[in-house]
């Protein structure tokens, strides 16, 4: 994320520099044209394709002395619509986020450019880490997911999904969305856009792969656990910015990484490679969405084994070039350290 500078003239209306200074207020007016359409009747029901949630399937439950009704949902088309809505309400977050805490923290702390960047990327998905880890975390021990291994491939194809799972998605699909726009409202440097596009376009395959592949329970599983560990890292960094010597968290984050690469291993195995594999469910049937065939499996234990490689390998060039710095300490002591010698360090510390 770059900085804004602060310019003393207004610049021209529809202009690249008017769009990424006011993008909050344009995004904000297109947002509230949708809000504005449920109080029309014409429009009423166009608006509620992109506000509420759709697909509500209503479920009579028998069971005590009183009939209970209960409403699930189910994906479809019409969810693009929904996730367009909230990709605006993620990029007004956003800059609320950026204005009025990060922006003010900024101030006060007078980092260099490569850590003003640095901690706004950590602000945000810190913020973002924190909010959806407590979010599906409370989704998981409401609907009981953790009690039994067995909920994660029993009764698949898992259609049906309560109003907090489907929103949890909606929001997910929508927030990563909202990061594409965001490299051009941010300023991103062109060199740093390549991973940025990566590290975005692996979020929205995977999220979205589990929730149209009715695998939601098992990705809701390995989001939360991703969450935790990702949100724990964004501590870290933050912390190390505040105080250069304060490196605790990015111990405590590595031995947690690891164990969550492998929990995400083991849990894919078991729920695609077993479970799901010796389900009564077998077939490719697209009207009824159950895709359990051998060719989906292989597919999808492919991507998640691929995708931990791949993280792994970052993490272990990221430990490598940190050990590498550390045994230079000793002779960077005894000699006068040149002028990039700290942002070199800050670098390894923040690369991944």
């Amino acid at each position: 994320m770059g900085i804004k500078k602060k310019t003393t003239k207004n610049p021209p209306v529809l202009s690249h520099e008017f769009v990424i200074q006011n993008h909050a207020d344009i995004v904000s007016c297109v947002a509230m044209v949708f809000l504005l359409g449920l109080m029309f009747e014409v429009t009423s029901k166009a608006a509620v394709l992109f506000i509420t949630v759709q697909y509500n399937v209503t479920i009579s439950s028998n069971e005590g002395p009183e009939e209970t009704v209960v409403n699930h949902f189910h994906h479809g088309i019409k969810d693009l619509a929904t996730v367009f809505f909230y990709m605006l309400v993620a990029i007004i977050l956003h800059a609320i986020i950026q204005e009025y805490v990060l922006d003010k923290i900024n101030r006060k702390m007078h980092f260099s450019k490569t850590k003003h960047s640095k901690f706004n990327e950590s602000g945000q998905l810190g913020f973002f880490y924190l909010f959806s880890f407590g979010w599906g975390a409370s989704i998981l021990l409401s609907e009981n997911f953790l009690s039994n291994p067995v909920n994660l491939w029993e009764g698949y194809p898992h259609i049906l999904m309560p109003f907090q799972m489907k929103f949890f998605y909606i929001c997910q699909l929508g927030y990563w969305l909202h990061a594409l726009p965001e490299l051009y409202f941010q300023k991103t440097k062109k060199e740093d856009i390549p991973r940025q596009l990566v590290y975005i376009s692996l979020y929205l395959v995977h999220i979205a792969g589990a929730y149209i592949l009715n695998m939601n329970r098992l990705g809701l599983v390995l989001m939360v656990l991703h969450y935790f560990v990702e949100l724990l890292f964004h501590v870290s960094r933050l912390v190390y910015f505040s105080n250069e010597t304060r490196q605790t968290g990015f111990t405590v984050w590595a031995v947690l990484f690891v164990l969550g690469r492998l929990l995400t291993l083991s849990l894919s195995v078991l729920t695609v490679g077993f479970g799901l594999a010796t389900s009564e469910q077998q077939g490719f049937d697209m009207a009824t969405g159950n895709f359990n065939v051998l060719l989906v499996r292989i597919t999808v234990l492919a991507a998640i084994c691929l995708t931990q490689a791949f993280m792994m390998w970052k993490f272990i060039n990221f430990q490598l070039r940190r050990w590498r710095e550390h045994a230079q300490t000793p002779t960077l002591k005894k000699k006068p350290a040149p002028p990039k010698s700290k942002s070199k360090k800050d670098k390894g510390l923040q690369d991944l």
